[in-house]
């Protein structure tokens, strides 16, 4: 008889003790802040509790396509860097970086870009610096969007090879209007321009 009393008072002891530690779990956190030193991965996402994708930090390689909707479409991208995406999982911009030389020493693809799209179109305003064998020029963008049609470029602000300043201001469907450039030399102008891409008016000092 005590035996089976010593038995029984075990198991009781067990069963509180497990009721004890589901208890203190449940009122745990879900999960730890987790401290590193150093870290070295090549892709890191960035998600909602419900899994949605917002942000994803890549190499090269792992750098992923367009994504719309959590769905990607396959788009070749040569740089590293982070993609940003809405709460619906669809792309809304990015920072890209990257430069390399080829078989023949060229350089290709060097630069950077920091760019923010539209809800559900393309580019809107982009930071860009690209020096390579095909592009020389740095700036800001500013581009309509409008969802479902073709985007406009409506301001830019940059220098291009030839060491040229320029401000240009552009109408709807993306027209050149005026034009304010400072060349390497000093000289400046201001280039009123019509609708057809020919200079009407142009001032210098």
């Amino acid at each position: 008889m005590p035996a089976t009393s010593s038995r029984t008072e075990r198991v009781v002891l067990i069963s509180v003790t497990a009721l004890s530690l589901a208890a203190l779990a449940a009122q745990a956190p879900a999960s730890r802040p987790t401290r590193f030193d150093e870290i070295s991965v090549q892709r890191i996402n960035i998600v909602e509790p419900d899994g949605t994708l917002r942000m994803t930090i890549s190499n090269r390689a792992r750098l992923p396509g367009i994504i719309r909707h959590g769905k990607e479409e396959a788009f070749d991208r040569p740089q590293a860097g982070m993609i940003f995406l809405n709460d619906e999982g669809s792309e809304v911009g990015g920072l890209i970086f990257g430069g390399r030389k080829n078989a023949k020493g060229e350089v290709q693809d060097a630069g950077g870009s920091l760019s923010f799209d539209r809800y559900d179109a393309s580019q809107i305003v982009q930071l860009i610096g690209v020096h390579d064998k095909e592009d020389r020029f740095a700036g800001l963008a500013v581009t309509d969007s409008p969802p479902g049609q073709s985007s406009h470029r409506r301001i830019w602000v940059g220098s291009d090879e030839m060491s040229t300043a320029s401000v240009a201001l552009s109408d709807a469907a993306g027209r050149k209007r005026i034009l304010l450039q400072v060349a390497a030399d000093g000289s400046a102008s201001i280039t009123f321009i019509d609708a057809q891409g020919k200079p009407v008016k142009e001032i210098r000092p």
